[in-house]
């Protein structure tokens, strides 16, 4: 039972005290108990905690609005708020259905997604996911959506295929698919910028992005990225986005938004989506009770200021170097670590049975569980997957470590980690 949190460390009710090197779920980009953050909380609900958007919007609502199209840099001109990823998830598919009916192409009904993607846990963000595993119990109650390779070049390379040609045949798949459904079918593809939890901090090799876009922009396609878990920082630039040389029609931003201080995400949409929609019916036909909350707003505000004036981003840079480097050190002659891979302060190491074939450990030894379990042994938090990489086979281990960290942080995680990934190969080898 988790009872206090200071810093980059959450402490439980027997006092024993966790680096906290996932950020929960890539979510505590601040760390806990800051008390900037937790001022903006106290003072907001003394002034208004809550007001309905049917009847009102609300300062810190406006101004967390202004605050994110400023920062994107003229790329959208709106934003919606809502509670969490999932259901800005949601917002972003029903939006751009209604976008193709305001404009007279009703015949738009599909989307395109990625195999070993993962966009919520509500119906509409599991269908356009990927995520085996998370959507087998429930396909039956999912919509029909296309599923495109991921941009996954540690295992999806051919050997001899240089990083340009790889990209370029995975986005050729987009196309294909677009072509196949047929002209005016596609509503948007859905893809996150650097892939998150499913296969462990997965960026595109350079140049597939600017592809994806050229193909959406050729045959009328919205492209949706989800910055969920990537977004606002994590990999080193406020978007992921910004990296790739490419703007979304409309980008959807949570955990590190709020820093979970406060559940809320955001849905940020382009002009001329959110002009089709005012020049036609006039209102996006959508809605939840806490849209737009106003504590939820001005933390999530207060965490903002906090990244930019404490200019954290140069630290995620920096750190996320060194924390890397530092894993390389420990790990990277290891015969069971396949990879190290990431960006910023968004990591992950995959786990292999055999170095040279890449080939998985067996699932039933559900390897990953046991690097988290040795890890919380040693006072650190992980975030720990399976099915890599078919939804049934495959160990990675996600490390997302608030932006604050320092010098001391890195050679923590690296040590503790490094010793519960002995700890747990120890265990599947006995």
């Amino acid at each position: 039972m988790a009872v206090a949190g200071e810093g980059c460390y959450l402490t439980d009710s027997a006092g024993r005290r966790y680096l906290d090197a996932s950020g929960g779920a890539a979510v505590s980009c601040l760390g806990h108990g800051h008390p900037a953050v937790i001022a903006a909380i106290r003072e907001q609900a003394g002034r208004l905690a809550y007001a309905h958007t049917s009847f009102f919007t609300s300062e810190p609502a406006e101004q967390l609005a202004d605050w994110l199209v400023d920062a994107a840099g003229g790329a959208f001109e709106r934003v919606y708020f809502v509670s969490g990823g999932s259901e800005g998830i949601e917002a972003a598919l029903k939006l751009a259905r209604q976008y193709f009916v305001e404009i007279g192409q009703p015949a738009r009904g599909c989307f395109v997604g990625r195999r070993q993607s993962y966009h919520g846990n509500t119906l509409g963000a599991l269908a356009v996911g990927g995520n085996a595993w998370r959507r087998a119990q429930f396909a039956p109650l999912l919509i029909d959506a296309e599923h495109i390779a991921p941009c996954y070049s540690y295992r999806d390379r051919k050997e001899g295929e240089s990083e340009d040609a790889y990209g370029e045949r995975v986005a050729r798949e987009l196309e294909e698919t677009v072509e196949r459904l047929g002209p005016g079918r596609v509503i948007a593809f859905i893809a996150e910028t650097v892939v998150g939890a499913t296969l462990g901090a997965v960026p595109a090799v350079p140049g597939y992005f600017r592809r994806i876009r050229d193909i959406c922009d050729r045959h009328g396609v919205l492209l949706i990225l989800d910055e969920v878990m990537c977004g606002m920082g994590r990999t080193g630039t406020l978007f992921a986005y910004e990296q790739e040389g490419i703007v979304p029609d409309m980008v959807v931003i949570a955990k590190g938004l709020g820093g979970g201080y406060q559940p809320i995400g955001a849905l940020l949409v382009s002009g001329k989506i959110f002009d089709a929609v005012r020049g036609g019916s006039g209102f996006f036909q959508h809605g939840h009770t806490y849209l737009g909350h106003p504590i939820a707003c001005a933390a999530a505000l207060a965490v903002q200021r906090a990244v930019r004036e404490g200019n954290l981003l140069a630290n995620v840079q920096e750190h996320g170097a060194a924390l890397r480097t530092a894993l390389h050190v420990r790990l990277g002659h290891y015969p069971n670590v396949g990879d190290i891979r990431g960006r910023g302060l968004f990591l992950a190491v995959e786990l292999v049975r055999d170095r040279a074939t890449k080939a998985p450990f067996d699932p039933a030894l559900k390897l990953h569980l046991a690097v988290k379990r040795e890890a919380m042994a040693r006072g650190l938090m992980c975030y720990p997957m399976g099915g890599t990489i078919d939804g049934r086979f495959g160990d990675h281990v996600l490390l997302a470590p608030p932006f604050i960290i320092e010098d001391s942080h890195v050679a923590e995680i690296a040590a503790k980690f490094s010793a519960a990934v002995d700890a747990a190969l120890a265990t599947v080898k006995a």
